[in-house]
C-alpha cells in the first residue's frame, strides 16, 4: 500500500501546491470491508471545508485518469487535525522544539511503553525527546506512532468532537474504472 501512497503523492502534490496548499500526507488504508485513500492538506491559515472542497476537485480527475486503485474507494481530503501525526522526516525536522507524545510497540529498557515530552533532534535510528528535564534517545524502529499534542480546554474539547480533534473532509466514493 505504501507503493500507492508514494505514487498518488508524486502524482497529486504540484496540483495541490499550485492552488496554495501543503500536501501533509497521503494515506490508503483497508478498513473492514472498505478501501480509504486519505489525502491530508495543511496550510499557514488552517483548513476548512471550502479547502477540501476545491483540493478534492482538483486531483480526482487526474486520480481516474491514473487509475493507479483498481478497488472501489472513498477519498478523503482532510486537514491533517490539531494532533498531527508524525510520519515523514519533514514532520519531524517542522515540529522539534514542540511537545509531542510517542507510542512504542513494547516496552523499552526503561519499562515505558510511551513518552511524552519536547522532540529535541532525530536522524535515521532515533528521536531524541526531553521528558520532564530527562532526556531520552528512542530507537525508531520500536516506534509504533507518534504525534503533536495539543492541549485544548474541556469546552473547546466537548464542542468540537469527542476525540478532541477538528477534523474537515470531504468524502466522496469512487467506483473502479471498468473498461
Amino acid at each position: 500500500m505504501a507503493n500507492i501512497e508514494e505514487r498518488v503523492e508524486k502524482l497529486i502534490e504540484p496540483i495541490i501546491e499550485k492552488i496554495g496548499y501543503e500536501l501533509y500526507d497521503v494515506e490508503y488504508a483497508k478498513e473492514g470491508k472498505n478501501y480509504f485513500l486519505r489525502i491530508f492538506i495543511d496550510s499557514e491559515k488552517g483548513i476548512d471545508l471550502n479547502d477540501c472542497e476545491k483540493v478534492n476537485d482538483a486531483i480526482t480527475d487526474i486520480l481516474d485518469e491514473e487509475n493507479y486503485i483498481k478497488e472501489q474507494y472513498f477519498l478523503e481530503v482532510s486537514s491533517p487535525g490539531i494532533e498531527k501525526v508524525l510520519r515523514k522526516e519533514k514532520h519531524l525536522e517542522k515540529n522539534i522544539g514542540t511537545e509531542i507524545s510517542v507510542k512504542l510497540f513494547k516496552k523499552d529498557e526503561n519499562g515505558k511503553k510511551e513518552y511524552k515530552g519536547i522532540l529535541e533532534g532525530f536522524d535515521e535510528g532515533y528521536i531524541k525527546i526531553k521528558e520532564e528535564n530527562q532526556e531520552f534517545k528512542i530507537e525508531r524502529k520500536n516506534i509504533s506512532a507518534f504525534k503533536v499534542n495539543m492541549y485544548i480546554n474541556t469546552f473547546f474539547y466537548t464542542s468540537v468532537s469527542r476525540k478532541g480533534v477538528c477534523r474537515y473532509y470531504f468524502r466522496r466514493r469512487l467506483s473502479a474504472n471498468v473498461g
